[in-house]
C-alpha cells in the first residue's frame, strides 16, 4: 500500500492538489493507495506524552508502519516543510522505520527549491528512511484552480510515481 499524507491545513492547497494527482494516478496503476489528509483528520500538536493516544494518531501510525511507501505533500513555509509535515512525523516516529519516502512540495517562489532536504535528512538518519530522489517542488503558476495545469508537473508526478514504484518492488525481490 503506497501512503499519501496531505499536510497542508489550508483550504486551498495546493500541495494537497499534487496529493490527490498522485493518488489519481496510482489509482489509474491498480495500486493500492490510501490518502491521509491532515486537514480532514487533525493531530494533536505532538506533547511527548498524551498525543501519541489521540486516534487520529493511532490510525496514522498503523498506516505509516504498513505502507510500502509514503509520499509527503507539504506547502513549504520558511524555506522548510509546513509545522503540520514535521508534527505528523514526530507523533508517528519509528513507524517510520525503512519506509521509501517521497516528496511534493509547494512553494511560492523559486527560492525554496531545497526545502525539502531538512525532512528528507532527519527521515534518513533518525529512520533509516530512503528517500525518492526524484521530489516535486510546483509555484503558483503550476496550478489553474483545483487541479494541475502544468504538464511538466503532471509528468513529474507520473516520474516519482515511477521511481517510487519501482523502488518498492525491487525491495520487495531482495527481501
Amino acid at each position: 500500500m503506497i501512503l499519501v499524507i496531505s499536510s497542508s491545513l489550508h483550504p486551498g492547497s495546493r500541495s494537497r492538489i499534487m496529493a490527490r494527482a498522485c493518488v489519481s494516478r496510482l489509482q489509474e496503476l491498480e495500486t493500492d493507495v490510501t490518502l491521509f489528509d491532515v486537514a480532514e483528520s487533525p493531530l494533536p500538536l505532538c506533547d511527548g506524552a498524551t498525543a501519541y493516544g489521540d486516534s487520529n494518531v493511532q490510525l496514522l501510525s498503523g498506516l505509516v508502519e504498513n505502507a510500502d511507501a509514503i509520499l509527503l505533500a507539504s506547502p513549504v513555509y520558511n524555506y522548510d516543510v509546513n509545522s503540520a509535515a514535521k508534527n505528523a512525523v514526530e507523533l508517528t516516529g519509528r513507524a517510520w522505520t525503512g519506509k521509501i519516502v517521497g516528496m511534493l512540495l509547494a512553494a511560492g517562489g523559486q527560492g525554496s527549491y531545497m526545502s525539502a532536504m531538512g525532512i528528507a535528512n532527519s527521515l534518513m538518519l533518525d529512520f533509516r528512511c530512503l528517500i525518492v530522489p526524484r521530489f516535486i517542488y510546483a509555484t503558483g503558476e503550476s496550478f489553474e484552480g483545483e487541479k494541475l495545469a502544468d504538464e511538466s508537473i503532471q509528468e513529474r508526478v507520473h516520474i516519482l510515481i515511477d521511481d517510487t514504484l519501482r523502488l518498492v518492488n525491487g525491495l520487495k525481490q531482495v527481501s
